[in-house]
């Protein structure tokens, strides 16, 4: 891991920073939709960045919440806009390759299949809408968040072949002038 850089576990999973642009604050729950795992943190950018996880227990897609990486991860970002710049939208990519858009093969989703209902939502922005093909993402928009304020963003994570580490993508939207 780069210098500087925080682990926290959660959970069956482990969050990390090293990839630089921001920092994590803290990472908590268990993971299932009553206790979900909530991750805070201060991003200094409006440039994208991105959060690595990594299954930090034994990967088991039946095992029991929060003893096993089930593939099955409520989540929950609470994000400190320190970044100078307020932000008019907010976008979340799952990639199972750092760098490479996640695609239908790779088993990782925002609830592809739609197991949960209500699961995506946020404090800040008043709608979504999610792309599943030829990447995974979720964009957050109609609302605002101003420098030093903080946004949560809620949704489900499923990764019907549960791997080892995949990473999330998370990148404000400014307003163009």
């Amino acid at each position: 891991m780069a210098d500087g850089a925080r682990l926290y576990e959660a959970g069956a999973y482990s969050f990390s920073d090293e990839l630089g642009g921001f920092r994590i604050l803290s990472a908590t729950g268990v993971g299932t939709r009553a206790d979900p795992i909530v991750v805070t943190e201060e991003l200094e950018t409006a440039d994208p960045v991105t959060l690595t996880i990594r299954a930090a227990k034994p990967i088991q897609p039946f095992g029991s919440t929060g003893d096993y990486a089930t593939g099955y991860m409520p989540l929950k970002i609470v994000v400190l806009n320190n970044s100078g710049d307020a932000w008019i939208e907010f976008e979340f990519e799952l990639q199972s390759i750092m760098g490479t858009p996640s695609d239908y093969g790779d088993g990782l989703s925002f609830d592809q299949a739609q197991r949960e209902d209500g699961m995506i939502k946020s404090d800040s922005f008043a709608e979504f809408k999610r792309d599943f093909e030829p990447y995974d993402r979720l964009l957050f928009r109609k609302g605002k968040v101003d420098p030093l304020e903080t946004a949560s963003f809620s949704f489900l994570v499923t990764d019907f072949s549960p791997k080892e580490r995949f990473f999330l993508v998370e990148e404000p939207h400014i307003p163009s002038s």
